[in-house]
């Protein structure tokens, strides 16, 4: 089982070997792929009434005798292929991180993370991947990113999100297989309301390093003076 993120704000347009092939005349792929029997070979195909990514044939075992895969050099394997799960953990109060992203400083990375990094940096349109784990009854604090859009998908627990605009506050229930989506710039939160931990695999639309403001830093770095004024409480409590 495979969880899939793409970067499109279009439909996704894909084209499978098997579609490709059923679309192209039958005496061009005589001529380009050259068989034994040239055009009566290529007649032989049958086109199946499902999709043969989801629906294998019922026999599979008689039509495969030998499936092997040779495992290529890491230097090219860790282009594409990130160990999440056993990558560094970034905690937070109320939670974890861990992160396959796109960072413009490699300092202190690893060999693998640095190969990994290298690669997504060479792609305009690219991810950033995280799993989110947040404790029970812990909190992933109002934040929003400027530069990417947001998804997310439940993978165990239960909890609550909610996106803050100008004058109003949307909160829903998320649980195992929920999606969410939060644009860029839309301020939101997570929380977790059950007794085991809330865990989600998030997906960043961005072609460069992820920028996030959460509500404890831009409202400790806004001056003491200027809260006063906004919230009218005295200069001295905000120190």
């Amino acid at each position: 089982l495979f969880l899939l993120f793409f970067t499109t704000h279009e439909e996704l347009q894909t084209l499978d070997v098997d579609d490709a092939f059923f679309s192209t005349p039958e005496d061009i792929a005589a001529r380009a792929l050259q068989p034994q029997g040239g055009v009566n070979f290529i007649r032989t195909f049958k086109k199946q009434a499902e999709d043969q990514a989801i629906n294998l044939p019922s026999n599979l075992n008689e039509l495969v005798q030998n499936a092997t895969y040779v495992q290529s050099p890491d230097n090219l394997v860790w282009q594409y292929f990130y160990d999440l799960k056993g990558s560094a953990e970034y905690p937070f109060p109320g939670g974890i991180f861990q992160w396959a992203r796109y960072r413009i400083n490699g300092t202190g990375l690893n060999e693998t993370e640095k190969i990994f990094s290298e690669s997504l940096n060479k792609h305009e349109n690219t991810l950033t991947l995280a799993t989110l784990r947040i404790f029970s009854n812990g909190l992933g604090q109002p934040h929003f990113h400027f530069n990417a859009n947001e998804m997310g998908y439940v993978i165990s627990g239960c909890g609550q999100a909610g996106v803050i605009l100008s004058g109003v506050t949307a909160s829903f229930n998320i649980g195992i297989g929920d999606v969410i989506f939060f644009p860029v710039g839309t301020q939101h939160y997570i929380k977790s309301v059950c007794d085991e931990d809330l865990l989600l695999i998030l997906a960043y639309s961005t072609g460069n390093q992820l920028e996030t403001l959460r509500m404890n830093d831009y409202f400790r770095r806004t001056a003491d003076h200027i809260l006063a004024q906004l919230f009218f409480k005295e200069q001295a409590e905000f120190k």
